[in-house]
C-alpha cells in the first residue's frame, strides 16, 4: 500500500460537522464522503467499489435515520445494542434496512443481536461467540462477523491482542451460525497521521499472515478500519469497510466520551 503520504487525519474536525436535517443534506454529505473515498482509492491504486461505506447512526434520533434511509442508506452501524434494537423495532416498516452492531457486546445482550442484526463487527471472545451462536441457532439465523483486534495496544480499547488472533480463529469453526468475514480495529486517536497509519498497517499485515492458515470457512477478505477522522488513511492501507458517522449525520450533541468513555470518533 502507500509507503508514506501527506494524508492527514481529520480528528480536529470533531464537533464541526454541521447537522444533516434534510434528505438533501444527507445526499450532499454522502457524496462528499464518497468523493473522499474515491480520492483515497486513486492514491492507493484501488477500485472505489472495493470499499464499503457503513454510515454510523449511533446517538442519532429515528427521524435522522429515516432521512438517511431516504438518501439511500440501506445499512446503519450502531454501537449500543439496546439502542440499535429499539431503533430496529420502530423502523421495521423499512423492510430492506439492515443493521450492523459495531460496539462491544456483553453475553447477556447476544439474544438481541441474534434477533435483528445482519452484521456484528466486534467479536473478541469465545464466550460471546458461543452465546451468539446459541441464540442464532434458536432464531434460525446466521450472522456476518468481524474479529476485533486491538492494534493500538491501549488498555481502554476492546479487542484481541494481535498475538491471540490465530488461536481465536482456529476455534471459530465450532460456531456454525457465525460467518467470519474479516478483521476490525479502532486506530489510535491522534492527529499524527503516521501513528494512526501504523494501526492499519498492523491489521493488514496480520490478516495477510493469517490468510494461508485460516480454517476452512473462515473468511479474511474484509478489513473494517477507519472512521470520520481517519478513513482515508485506512483506505490507503487496505480497508474494505469504513465506519463513518459525523461526516454524514453531523456532529453529535456531546463528544463520544460522554456516551462511551475513551471511545474514538466515528
Amino acid at each position: 500500500m502507500i509507503e508514506s503520504s501527506d494524508t492527514q487525519t481529520h480528528h480536529d474536525r470533531h464537533g464541526r460537522y454541521p447537522q444533516a436535517t434534510t434528505v438533501e443534506d444527507f445526499r450532499h454529505n454522502l457524496a462528499a464522503v464518497q468523493a473522499r473515498i474515491d480520492r483515497a482509492c486513486q492514491r492507493a491504486g484501488r477500485d472505489p467499489a472495493s470499499v464499503r461505506l457503513l454510515p454510523v447512526s449511533k446517538t442519532k434520533p429515528e427521524a435522522s435515520l429515516r432521512l438517511a434511509y431516504a438518501a439511500g442508506c440501506r445499512m446503519l452501524g450502531e454501537n449500543k445494542v439496546q439502542e440499535a434494537h429499539q431503533k430496529w423495532q420502530v423502523m421495521q416498516d423499512l423492510t430492506d434496512l439492515q443493521w450492523s452492531v459495531i460496539g462491544h457486546l456483553q453475553t447477556n445482550k447476544a439474544k438481541l443481536v441474534a434477533r435483528f442484526a445482519s452484521e456484528f463487527q466486534a467479536l473478541d471472545s469465545l464466550r460471546v461467540a458461543e452465546a451468539l451462536d446459541r441464540r442464532l441457532q434458536i432464531e434460525g439465523r446466521s450472522l456476518d462477523v468481524f474479529v476485533q483486534v486491538n492494534t493500538s495496544d491501549e488498555a481502554s480499547k476492546y479487542g484481541l491482542s494481535p498475538e491471540d488472533v490465530p488461536a481465536f480463529l482456529q476455534a471459530l469453526p465450532a460456531f456454525s451460525a457465525l460467518r467470519v468475514r474479516g478483521l476490525m480495529t479502532l486506530a489510535l486517536f491522534s492527529s499524527e497521521a503516521e501513528r494512526v497509519r501504523r494501526c492499519f498497517v498492523l491489521l493488514r499485515n496480520l490478516r495477510d499472515r493469517l490468510r494461508q492458515g485460516a480454517p476452512v470457512g473462515i473468511g479474511l477478505d474484509e478489513l473494517s478500519m477507519g472512521m470520520s477522522g481517519d478513513f482515508e488513511i485506512a483506505i490507503e492501507e487496505g480497508a474494505t469497510v469504513v465506519r463513518v458517522g459525523q461526516a454524514i449525520f453531523g456532529a453529535r450533541a456531546t463528544p463520544d466520551s460522554h456516551y462511551w468513555p475513551t471511545a474514538p470518533e466515528q
